[in-house]
């Protein structure tokens, strides 16, 4: 994983989106419509010309007869609305928050605990979970290629960070369940002690998160954001949230 400071930071970092539809559930009541809505055309058409016409070929091919393709269609766009209703009603809402906490890693001193959590209605489960890693003073460059969670702690501790006492990242297979309304309790993401805050810019997180209807969506998130705006916690170990 390459090392990318600040002035390009990733622009999708924070942000969700669809980046793809399940071909099944959405591509093909998406077809039909489009299908049936050119044979409206075809008989539009092949109904305004001459009755002479119709006599011979192409005008000849009657594909389906109007009441028949009024039905179908309105199936289909019904199909088509009722799913993208759905879709919207299902969708995952993928979120994060961080805070100064005591006690995340070996030591007990302060860290920088990230979490994420899902605030839709409806489970999700993991399709991908990527990482990259931005050191102090090296360039941040959006399109550097992502990588693993192992393969970011092995550059964290090729530039001497100690997993466990400098930082802990936690690896999501696929398949992992994020259940849906379950209050505000996060899942672990990363812990980052004061001294990992002082060595790495950023640390970016790509979600990749499969919803009940087979859409994918996509979270970015910036475990650093915020980090140093905030500082430690205050001797007693109370946190301070983002």
């Amino acid at each position: 994983m390459s090392q990318t400071g600040r002035q390009g930071a990733d622009p999708g970092a924070d942000a969700q989106r669809r980046i793809r539809r399940s071909p099944l559930l959405f591509a093909v009541p998406m077809a039909l419509l489009l299908l049936l809505a050119a044979v409206l055309v075809w008989e539009t058409v092949r109904a305004n010309v001459s009755a002479g016409a119709r006599t011979e070929w192409p005008w000849r091919l009657q594909l389906l007869d109007g009441e028949a393709l009024g039905s179908l269609l309105a199936v289909a766009a019904g199909a088509v609305l009722a799913r993208a209703q759905y879709a919207r009603t299902v969708r995952p809402y993928l979120g994060w928050r961080a805070a100064w906490v005591t006690g995340g890693n070996t030591r007990d001193v302060p860290a920088w605990r990230v979490g994420v959590m899902n605030g839709g209605q409806h489970l999700a489960v993991v399709e991908s979970w990527d990482c990259r890693v931005v050191m102090r003073g090296a360039r941040d460059l959006p399109d550097a290629p992502w990588g693993s969670v192992p393969a970011a702690c092995d550059e964290l501790a090729g530039a001497g960070l100690v997993a466990g006492e400098d930082f802990r990242l936690i690896d999501f297979g696929a398949g992992f369940p994020l259940v849906g309304a379950g209050g505000h309790e996060t899942v672990l993401v990363g812990v980052f002690s004061e001294n990992f805050v002082g060595r790495v810019e950023s640390v970016y997180v790509r979600a990749r998160i499969t919803d009940v209807v087979g859409d994918t969506h996509e979270r970015i998130m910036d475990c650093m954001k915020g980090v140093r705006a905030t500082g430690p916690p205050p001797a007693d170990g109370t946190p301070r949230p983002l």
